[in-house]
């Protein structure tokens, strides 16, 4: 069997041994750790660019992040720009491409901890809507740094709702030129990052109006700061939104723009064109307004929220097999925690949620890679199903991440609450994703709209000319369903057809509940915006039990195609059939409304679903060894790869600048308190 790599960590210069506590974890190996890594990374040649990157960043003074923890927000900002323009340095010195790997790889070594992500989500948007002259324009600017861009669509007043926003963009037809104005206080961009202290130039999301119409919000290039001393230009007032929960090295900022004049070829025009007469011509349907917010829910799925939650199971896992409290017997030695059965109940699902994630992620990239360029070149036949599943998954995820962060940090009691431990900011993070890219409400309802319409159509009668092939991801709605779970015995619930049969049976349900509610009150003379207002509980709980299907079922085939790897399907499939039963059992009552499944299998499914904590428990060390996360990546002081937890707490700690520096409190406030009554002592 593979061992783990360890890779010496140049943070910190360890001379102790590592914890035994941790050591006997991985003392026998069920499974070739190295290769699941090279499985999570898509193959082990990526493992090897990953760590060579690692390696390079890691032993450049530049990128130490040991003091993160202790910066105001303006020395976080300062430390995360110089990261990202040394790293750009280092990735030219290099040779590395622009377009390569390694860019994300530093991102993930450095912990997000460098700013500029609005910057490529400005060159996804002019990729994905503009044409190719203005590609050709504007895309070598950006990827030389000639200038720094941001993607400005939410508003104070608006955000993923994009007929609402309020700034506009007016054309006229003497100048060839669109005037960008932000109408009202709530017209103004509030959250884009980036835009706070560091962009030039910014993606303007704004209603067109030409000829006398408004036609719909589109992108439009607007220069908001001088290229040659970087202050706001003529009409543009800009700044950053002030601190926030956490992710205060990102520098969010507000704009309005007073009648800022625009030349016509700064309009994204790949789907739609306004003539210099001011005609304006469409080439492609509304829907594709909504790419940029597709492209970036896709690639923050498994650039960020995944990986957060990953890092948030080794850390606590790790924390747990050190950490000792009471004990199993009265003669034993204080017991690891992770040896009792609540701690494993509260970690494990964790666990299997970051792994079903992970490759449910590298699903929907791979299906996003074929809709895209059928997109680009005006084929919306996948788009509202690529919609459906970004939005879908990436409310459900983040929502789940959040709980299970959370989880973890509960999980490590009182050391978990501190900054050092690393958790804190790692669900602050999952925190901000349940909100930027489109609330996830907003998200599971856009689902929903998905969900009712295919619903509909699978209604219709087999032979019928108007019958259509359903989308993939929502077969399972023409399909006749399972009126019983035919489970006799607990084992019965580790059959993956079992239980994927189990989620699609109670998610198909849930949608035609939901449809019916809907059609209930339209026919009965509801207004039918009224009648959807009414029955969006329904829908959004419709929503949620289709994306953990589509979970469940993109995870199941995954340990299906590891047949010709046996070790490796072995220690993943408890993971799978955690995660499936989790799920069942959290939404109990879904399964048991209609008798699909009896009080009596539903004991069995918890049966099982026990048994699966202690199948897991001799590989939980090794499971999370292999997301591979150095230490400086985790920056924390309980997950680190040694298992050395209170030495490092200990240690790190007096670098805290109030250890470090002299009590403010003292002279003014604390002396004279002390000292008032010295002379009666």
């Amino acid at each position: 069997m593979g061992s783990p790599v360890h890779r010496v960590s140049f943070r910190d210069a360890w001379s102790r041994q590592v914890n035994p506590d941790i050591e006997s974890e991985r003392g026998e190996p069920s499974f070739d750790v190295e290769r699941l890594t090279n499985i999570l990374d898509e193959g082990a040649q990526n493992t090897a660019i990953r760590r060579q990157v690692e390696n390079i960043i890691y032993s450049d003074p530049v990128f130490n992040m040991k003091d993160n923890y202790f910066m105001t927000q303006n020395e976080r900002y300062k430390a995360a720009v110089q990261k990202r323009v040394h790293s750009l340095m280092t990735m030219q010195r290099l040779g590395w491409p622009k377009d390569g790997p390694q860019m994300n790889y530093i991102y993930r070594a450095l912990s997000g901890e460098i700013v500029f992500i609005l910057h490529y989500i400005f060159l996804k948007s002019l990729e994905s809507l503009g044409s190719e002259e203005q590609i050709a324009k504007w895309h070598p600017l950006c990827q030389e740094y000639q200038i720094i861009a941001t993607y400005a669509q939410t508003e104070l007043g608006h955000g993923s709702y994009l007929p609402g926003l309020e700034t506009e963009a007016t054309y006229d037809p003497a100048t060839q030129e669109f005037e960008i104005h932000s109408p009202t206080m709530t017209a103004t961009k509030w959250w884009p990052g980036d835009m706070g202290r560091s962009a030039t130039h910014a993606l303007v999301l704004a209603q067109l109006i030409c000829s006398g119409a408004r036609q719909g919000m589109h992108a439009f290039i607007v220069p908001i700061r001088s290229l040659e001393d970087h202050t706001p230009l003529p009409g543009i007032t800009v700044g950053d939104i002030g601190p926030k929960m956490d992710l205060n090295h990102l520098d969010n900022g507000f704009l309005r723009l007073d009648h800022v004049r625009v030349p016509r070829e700064n309009m994204l025009n790949r789907f739609a064109q306004v003539l210099p007469d001011g005609t304006y011509v469409k080439f492609g349907k509304p829907q594709s307004n909504y790419l940029t917010m597709v492209v970036t829910r896709v690639a923050m799925l498994s650039g960020e929220i995944i990986m957060q939650l990953q890092k948030a199971c080794v850390i606590a896992i790790r924390y747990s097999v050190v950490r000792r409290q009471s004990r199993l017997r009265p003669s034993d030695p204080e017991a690891k925690i992770l040896d009792y059965q609540t701690q494993q109940q509260k970690l494990f699902p964790p666990l299997a949620m970051a792994y079903a994630f992970h490759f449910t992620g590298l699903s929907i990239m791979e299906f996003f890679k074929c809709s895209h360029d059928a997109i680009l070149n005006k084929d919306f036949d996948l788009l509202p199903e690529l919609h459906a599943l970004s939005a879908g998954l990436k409310a459900l995820m983040t929502d789940l991440c959040v709980q299970a962060a959370e989880m973890c940090r509960r999980a490590c009691g009182g050391h978990g609450y501190s900054m050092l431990s690393g958790l804190p900011s790692v669900v602050t993070t999952l925190i901000a994703a349940c909100t930027y890219e489109g609330e996830n409400t907003v998200l599971y309802l856009q689902t929903a709209r998905f969900l009712v319409k295919n619903c509909l159509k699978a209604q219709v009668p087999p032979g019928t000319t108007s019958q259509k092939s359903l989308p993939q991801s929502v077969t399972y709605l023409a399909v006749p369903s399972l009126a019983r779970c035919p489970a006799q015995r607990a084992a019965d619930f580790l059959c993956p057809e079992l239980y994927t049969t189990a989620w699609a049976h109670v998610a198909a349900r849930l949608i035609k509940d939901s449809v019916h509610h809907l059609q209930t009150l339209t026919q009965s003379g509801a207004d039918k915006h009224d009648a959807w207002n009414r029955t969006t509980v329904l829908h959004v709980q419709a929503a949620k039990a289709h994306c953990y299907y589509v979970v469940v079922k993109s995870f199941t085939e995954v340990i299906e195609k590891l047949e010709k790897e046996p070790a490796i399907q072995q220690v993943l499939k408890p993971l799978c059939d955690l995660f499936a039963l989790h799920g069942l059992l959290t939404n109990a009552g879904d399964f048991l409304h209609d008798g699909f499944l009896s009080g009596a299998q539903a004991d069995m499914a918890r049966t099982a679903y026990l048994d699966l904590l202690l199948l897991i428990r001799k590989d939980a060390i090794l499971l999370t060894d292999a997301f591979d996360f150095t230490d400086q990546s985790l920056n924390s002081a309980l997950g680190c790869y040694d298992g050395n937890v209170y030495e490092r707490l200990f240690e790190w700690v007096q670098r805290s600048p109030t250890n470090t520096e002299p009590n403010p409190a003292y002279e003014k406030y604390l002396r004279p308190l002390i000292q008032r009554g010295r002379s009666k002592l």
